[in-house]
């Protein structure tokens, strides 16, 4: 029997902080630790249904991560091409020539005095900030988008940080979810790749991946870019959350671990003046001074 994906993570990251290894699918830890991760999720700052930290949320209550579509089977909403691509400095990094694309829920900025929203991809193989107006059945779409933000008031500041100008290749491929078939849901999708703009720029997002709430982006920034570090409470205490990474084992599934992703909790003041909160991976990060 598969071991449920949140279980076999609960069951890793007890494993790991205890200086064990992650159980096997014989044992029946993982069963016990999805009934007790079922039961630890709680209300919290940035949502209802939360995980390990309350700043570690759902991006909303019920439905998933993506602004729906009228076609509960397709995402992708359709768009007018040759439009800005802007990063979350509201700064034009590219001509987006695709003819449709997925949007994250809840995510609108202004930027040069038009409302924007936060594609997954984008023509800089990247996400990015894409106007509103360039989006097929604007009105419905206006209708459906919502508004969520993640929140850090109240938190202590600890390190500054900027993103990096590069990332480390090995551990771009590795999978953040356990036995994943999908094409994505890899450490890089965390890390700051080179885009089509031949420039590197990283994803901040909403929640930590792995935990089966989705890991969306809710912004994304060059590198360069500070990231002030917030003391974000968690279940065990320490102000970060580590994940497990999986490469593929004899059988070719993602099942065997391989090191681990810490992520932060912070904010990103942008340079339109506006605060982003959300988590970052380490791995994306370096030590830095003279965040705003």
């Amino acid at each position: 029997m598969r071991i449920p994906l949140h279980a076999f993570i609960a069951a890793t990251l007890v494993a790991s902080a205890c200086g064990g290894e992650a159980p096997s699918s014989a044992d029946s830890s993982p069963y016990e630790a999805l009934a007790s991760r079922e039961q630890a999720a709680f209300s919290g700052v940035n949502g209802t249904y939360c995980l390990v930290s309350p700043y570690n949320c759902k991006l909303q209550a019920s439905g998933g991560n993506r602004v729906p579509t009228n076609a509960p089977e397709d995402d992708n909403w359709g768009l007018v091409t040759g439009v800005p691509i802007r990063d979350g400095h509201g700064t034009v990094v590219g001509t987006n020539m695709r003819t449709s694309a997925a949007f994250n829920y809840g995510q609108t900025r202004t930027f040069a005095g038009e409302l924007h929203a936060f594609a997954v991809s984008t023509s800089n193989s990247s996400a990015g900030w894409l106007p509103i107006s360039s989006i097929l059945g604007r009105t419905s779409f206006e209708q459906k988008v919502g508004h969520v933000s993640a929140l850090g008031a109240g938190l202590g500041n600890l390190g500054c940080y900027a993103v990096r100008d590069w990332h480390d290749t090995t551990l771009e491929f590795k999978k953040v979810v356990y036995d994943s078939t999908a094409t994505h849901e890899r450490a890089g999708d965390y890390l700051p790749l080179v885009r089509a703009n031949g420039l590197r720029s990283v994803n901040l997002v909403f929640n930590v991946p792995g935990f089966a709430l989705g890991g969306p982006a809710v912004d994304h920034f060059p590198a360069g870019t500070k990231f002030q570090r917030l003391d974000v409470p968690t279940e065990h205490g320490v102000p970060s959350i580590d994940i497990p990474l999986w490469v593929q084992d004899s059988a070719g599934r993602y099942r065997q671990q391989s090191g681990t992703m810490k992520f932060l909790y912070g904010y990103v003041i942008a340079a339109t003046g506006t605060k982003r909160n959300g988590w970052m991976a380490y791995d994306a990060l370096q030590v830095s001074s003279g965040c705003p």
